[in-house]
Parts: C-alpha cells; structure tokens; sequence
C-alpha cells in the first residue's frame, strides 16, 4: 500500500504542477494578447477557470494524503494526550471520508452523469462539461483512498 501512496502522490504532484504550468501560459497569453495584439483571446477565460477548478479540487486531495492536511483548528487536538489525540484522529480522517463519498463521490459523479447525458458543453472551448467536473468525484476516490491510508499508518 505504501507503493501504491507514493506513485499516486508523485502523479498528483506531477499533475498539479503541469496544470498550474499551463494556467500561467494562459494567463500571460491572456495579458500579452488583450494589451499587446489589441484583441482578447476567446477560449483563455474559460481555460483558467477549468484548470483553477481541477487544480484547486485535486490539490485538495493531495493536501489530505501528502500532507495529511486539510483545513481545521487543531489547537484542542494538540492539547490532548496521545492515545485520546489517536483516537481522534481516527474520527476525523472517517468523517472525510463520508463527505467525500457522499458529496464527491455519489454528488459530483451524479453531475457529471447529468452534464454528459444533457450534451452540455463550454462556450468557447466546445469541452463537454462533465469532462470539467470528473475531477470531483475522482478526487473524492483519491481522498478516500489517503483516509483509509491515514487511519492505517495511525494503528502503527
């Protein structure tokens, strides 16, 4: 399992790093067309918003296993002893897991279902948009996937 970690962090860094690569180059292009050229190109605004989208979802995910972070206030963990600090731990990393299965998993895989079976695409990209939103419920997998990680490497 810890094979199976590694290889999916590094693919998600890589991932990550490819997609904020590509939204700078747009971007630039953005600026450099609008007040170079004189004329704004079409497709880089719905561009930057659909990388921001998976990069922020799918950084997300990579926060939770790389990391192990994801946004709380700790101050009352760190407070407890260890085994009670264990324990919760446990809860938490459970408690993402259900939202990720149930607003992630079943909600954005039911999005994406309807956005395919409806035909609806981007504007200026022509992109089906349940391509744009796959990300949700694969993310979801994936945070799924470093909670069940997280709650195994804590019994050791």
């Amino acid at each position: 399992m810890d094979k199976i970690y590694t290889t999916l962090n590094k693919v998600i860094e890589a991932l990550l790093a490819v997609i904020f690569g590509l939204l700078v180059i747009d971007v630039v292009w953005q600026v450099v067309s609008r007040y170079v050229v004189g004329q704004s190109s079409s497709f880089t605004e719905e561009f930057a918003r659909f990388s921001l989208i998976w990069l922020t979802v799918l950084g997300a995910a990579h926060i939770n296993g790389s990391k192990d972070g994801h946004l709380s206030m700790d101050f009352l963990l760190t407070k407890l002893p260890e085994e009670k600090k264990i324990k919760r731990q446990k809860i938490i990393q459970i408690m993402m897991a259900v939202f990720a299965l149930v607003i992630m998993v079943i909600g954005g895989g039911n999005l994406v279902y309807i956005t395919l079976s409806l035909g609806q695409t981007s504007s200026a990209l022509q992109v089906p948009l349940g391509f744009v939103y796959a990300i949700v419920p694969v993310s979801g997998l994936i945070i799924i996937f470093f909670s069940y990680y997280n709650i195994k490497k804590l019994n050791f």
